[in-house]
């Protein structure tokens, strides 16, 4: 690729981002717009989180949510227009803005990645110079106090969520044997992953408890007896009965973690809606948040239900007390079956609840493609959040590893959590809702 066709990816957004950081040394202050170092490290983030070993989906959320906190609260305690995360809006008079959201993200990342250091430095130095020259170049002084600034609110956010609950080393979990109890799953029979995230303490929920759903369906109901028969059928490795595009759907959402999925949703329509840097700063917040808080709170549901997952409930058929089911000690899933309970369904209390922001910021009918960096090139579009939130659901059922009673509880609750989220945090200090009132996006 010659320099004038680098140039072009950089601008307009086609290079892959794994040679962005290269290619940005060479030609800093190349484009005739200002990068967006928010996005920029958003997408630096999601690449250091699915980076060998891959960071499982739980913990991810986790991560990315502190990332995106501390970028927050750097770029909006410069110039105050929302209520901080954690951080209060201190941020010395003049300083970059950019070098703040490089800085506290770099900070973050560095301490969660500390063996990808190397990539991260690269990734900052080019960052840095971008901010230097070129459209839009800011004076070094300027960028100086916003790295100072940056760190700082780096530190204070790293501190805070170091204390919440997820450093705790608990008893290898390995569920129970009885009809309906988790036990470990083939092929690994790994223990429970990370029960300790179910005591976390929440970003903006009260309480990891707070959306609780009720109990899953008794063994010998009609709703268990209607999941355990679709997703025998449905859920095969061998299913005949899954059509080919179904099956494409539960690859597609497999791999990959929640963040990799709605984070680029969220700066596309970031990006197509003209959003300052704040403005993209505090969508991804609150996001990310969002998805957090809706992880926690279903690991609280998970390892309080302590369900079995399908593969272990269609071999053990015959001891559930359920005439109704009947056992197939070969039954396979398409999918391997994660590490953990089943009830309710990760992907969906996390994926319900980033689309629930995003519908918040742009409406319901708003239509998206979603991308995977885990499936290079391999996209899935959809009308709106709706229509995506269903093949979520559709793909955890038909990859044999959700009933969909769990899925549907897992939306419930991302949604409930959403909705507390996008109401208690982050406000407007001036109390006006750009959505309803486009003045408020002038004064912005």
């Amino acid at each position: 690729m010659n320099a004038t066709k680098v140039k072009e990816a950089i601008c307009y957004g086609k290079l892959p981002r794994r040679i962005i950081a290269a290619s940005l040394l060479l030609l800093a202050g190349a484009c005739s717009v200002a990068a967006d170092e928010v996005t920029d490290w958003n997408h630096i983030m999601l690449e250091a989180t699915l980076t060998p070993p891959a960071t499982p989906a739980p913990i991810s959320t986790r991560s990315t949510a502190i990332v995106q906190a501390a970028v927050f609260d750097a770029v909006n305690g410069i110039d105050p227009q929302y209520t901080p995360i954690h951080v209060a809006p201190k941020g010395p008079p003049n300083a970059s803005k950019r070098a703040a959201a490089v800085q506290a993200a770099y900070a973050i990342l560095i301490r969660l990645y500390p063996a990808q250091s190397d990539m991260l430095d690269q990734q900052r130095s080019a960052s840095l110079l971008g901010i230097s020259r070129g459209w839009g170049a800011e004076r070094p002084e300027s960028i100086q106090k916003g790295i100072d600034w940056g760190q700082t609110v780096a530190d204070a956010i790293w501190d805070w969520r170091s204390n919440d609950g997820f450093a705790q080393t608990l008893p290898p979990f390995t569920g129970g044997t009885a009809p309906g109890e988790w036990r470990p799953t083939p092929p690994a029979f790994a223990p429970g992953l990370t029960p300790q995230l179910a005591h976390v303490t929440p970003w903006v929920i009260q309480s990891p408890s707070q959306f609780r759903p009720s109990a899953p369906p008794a063994l010998n109901s009609a709703q268990y007896t209607a999941d355990f028969n679709e997703i025998k059928v449905m859920g095969s490795i061998s299913s005949t009965s899954r059509t080919p595009d179904e099956t494409d759907a539960a690859l597609f959402w497999n791999p990959g973690n929640p963040p990799d999925f709605w984070d680029p949703v969220a700066t596309s329509l970031a990006e197509m809606h003209h959003f300052s840097l704040l403005q993209t700063a505090h969508l991804l917040a609150h996001v990310n948040l969002a998805m957090s808080d809706a992880m926690i709170g279903c690991w609280d549901a998970k390892y309080t239900y302590v369900t079995w997952r399908p593969i272990t409930a269609i071999q053990l058929a015959d001891t559930d007390g359920n005439p109704d089911t009947l056992a197939d000690p070969a039954w396979t899933p398409l999918l391997v079956t994660p590490p953990f309970p089943g009830y309710p369904s990760a992907h969906s209390c996390a994926s319900s609840a980033a689309a629930r922001v995003l519908s918040h910021y742009f409406g319901e009918d708003t239509a998206i493609t979603v991308t995977s960096d885990a499936l290079p090139g391999q996209t899935r579009s959809f009308p709106n959040f709706s229509a995506a939130l269903e093949e979520v659901v559709n793909a955890r059922v038909f990859g044999g590893i959700h009933f969909r009673t769990d899925c549907e509880a897992g939306q419930t609750l991302g949604n409930s959590v959403a909705e507390y989220v996008i109401k208690h945090s982050l406000r407007r200090l001036d109390g006006c809702d750009w959505r309803d009132d486009r003045r408020c996006e002038k004064r912005h």
